[in-house]
């Protein structure tokens, strides 16, 4: 529904609720941190920048052009070839278990893990996930100036 709303604003409220949606299904794997991550950064960040930036917007309540029939064709046949190519590959894979031990997920495991600039640690993702939010808040800047109109 994010994808096929006719407003933009809609398809924002739908982006939200998917990412909540992988949240949840987060929450039911038992992976209680990455969950809380997901709902921190994408549904906190990146949604509210987006929502923002439709505010600031001229025309945010303005219906999206509907899509032509040979565009939308297209795009489902790319989206099912690309669903079983990853199926192929998925069946195709010989997964070897880990012999690694396990570790205990506390908070403080996972923040010194997090924190860590050995080989295992987490700081780079860190500063991925930085590097994205700031990349959402210049895009949402870039859409939300306006043009003037040149006289």
């Amino acid at each position: 529904m994010a994808v096929t709303a006719r407003k933009i604003f809609r398809s924002a409220i739908y982006l939200l609720f998917s990412l909540i949606g992988i949240a949840a299904l987060y929450f039911w794997m038992n992976v209680e941190f990455i969950a809380a991550v997901q709902i921190v950064v994408y549904v906190g960040g990146i949604v509210v920048l987006i929502i923002f930036s439709i505010f600031l917007t001229h025309d945010s309540s303005a219906d999206m052009k509907k899509p032509n029939l040979i565009s939308a064709l297209f795009s489902a046949f790319a989206v099912s070839f690309a669903c079983a190519l990853v199926v192929l590959f998925i069946t195709n894979h010989t997964f070897i278990p880990s012999s690694n031990a396990v570790i205990e997920p506390s908070v403080k495991n996972i923040g010194r893990q997090m924190l860590s600039t050995t080989e295992h640690g987490f700081m780079l993702p860190f500063e991925v996930v930085s590097m994205l939010l700031l990349a959402a808040m210049i895009g949402s800047i870039v859409i939300a100036l306006k043009t003037k109109p040149k006289v």
